[in-house]
């Protein structure tokens, strides 16, 4: 959408956004109706048992339409930012969060409905956010404006056709959610195979802050996106290397006061999850340094990541996310240990990422191509 906008084909942009929506909700919805006709089924499945059936089927019955207007919001941010409006594009992200907490104590508190109460207050502050994407469009004088969705044979071809290039182009995105359930469930094997119980315990500190970690990265990556999606489809390579540069130059200070801030921190931040003076609560204050060594080396990747999805690399984003996410990681978690003791258990993480933030750095500086 940004490649057709910078080349004055609004409509082509707009087309597109609208197919990502209409597939999207369609998509969602059709999980949305499985699980409502299915509801103790879809609970067994992800681990509900008799004991927690009734909390169970609270929560996820009332918590299914919050993930309708958690996609048309998610889409409807970058759509917005596409089309010239940062601000609003935030406000639909600070609007609903803040919305989401008030309501999360008035309904599981005062009101007395417990954990049904959390769900229903997510679904609310979600429809408060589908309502200010909805009011943008219908007010929006900018570029990008949604079409009626038409379903003669010719247009579901050609929503298909191009849902199949959405797919090609965010594949990476998805290995790189994929991968941290990849590090999780791996690294909770190694833990508890070497250090038990308590290696599981303090390796949760690492897998509950990491996320965080994340967030900053790819913050970082898609904003950046549709500035170089746009130059791009201008042909402005000065612009796109300097909005390139700037992103990584970002990425790397605030991955290194993410680094900084483990390595002096990590008593306090282990004390947020274990018991001060617990066995797994100093097993983390030991490891929990080494690990954030990876801070830094990720954010870049993410961004370097998202710089070749923004020029339309779908192949070197996969390459490296299966890199980082799947290729390295493994036999690091299972290899280090067995050569430098448990110590590697915290260092496969930032050795991954290394590996990976080289062979991208080469890959770089090796290839001919115009805009790098």
């Amino acid at each position: 959408a940004a490649i057709h906008l910078s080349r004055g084909n609004k409509k082509a942009a707009s087309i597109n956004v609208t197919q990502a929506f209409t597939v999207s909700v369609f998509l969602m919805a059709s999980v949305c109706i499985l699980v409502y006709i299915f509801p103790e089924a879809t609970a067994r499945l992800f681990g509900g048992n008799d004991r927690l059936m009734p909390y169970v089927l609270d929560y996820m019955l009332w918590i299914m339409p919050s993930l309708l207007g958690c996609m048309v919001t998610f889409i409807g941010m970058f759509v917005i930012r596409l089309d010239g409006s940062p601000k609003f594009a935030m406000m639909c992200e600070v609007v609903p969060s803040v919305i989401n907490i008030i309501l999360d104590y008035i309904c599981v508190f005062p009101l007395a409905l417990g954990i049904k109460g959390a769900a229903i207050a997510t679904s609310i502050s979600q429809l408060t956010g589908v309502l200010m994407v909805v009011a943008y469009f219908m007010r929006s004088h900018g570029q990008i404006y949604l079409y009626r969705p038409k379903f003669t044979r010719k247009s579901v071809r050609l929503t298909l056709r191009n849902v199949g290039y959405m797919v090609k182009l965010g594949v990476s995105n998805f290995i790189g959610e994929a991968a941290m359930a990849c590090l999780m469930v791996v690294g909770n094997y190694m833990f508890i195979s070497r250090l038990g119980e308590d290696g599981v315990a303090a390796f949760s500190v690492a897998c509950y802050l990491f996320p965080l970690v994340f967030m900053i990265g790819n913050a970082i990556a898609q904003s950046s996106l549709p500035i170089i999606s746009y130059n791009y489809g201008c042909g402005q390579w000065g612009r796109i290397r300097h909005t390139r540069n700037l992103s990584l130059s970002l990425a790397a200070v605030c991955g290194l006061l993410t680094t900084i801030g483990g390595v002096l921190f990590s008593p306090a931040l282990a004390g947020m999850f274990l018991k001060s003076g617990h066995p797994s609560w100093q097993i983390a204050v030991d490891g929990f340094p080494w690990y954030s060594l990876s801070f830094m080396l990720f954010a870049v990747n993410i961004v370097f990541i998202g710089y070749y999805q923004s020029i339309e690399r779908p192949r070197q984003t996969i390459v490296f996310m299966l890199l980082r996410g799947f290729i390295v990681i493994i036999p690091m978690f299972i290899l280090l240990p067995n050569i430098i003791g448990d110590i590697g258990l915290w260092l496969a993480v930032p050795l991954s990422e290394l590996l990976t933030l080289v062979v991208i750095t080469v890959y770089t500086q090796t290839i001919k191509q115009k805009p790098l």
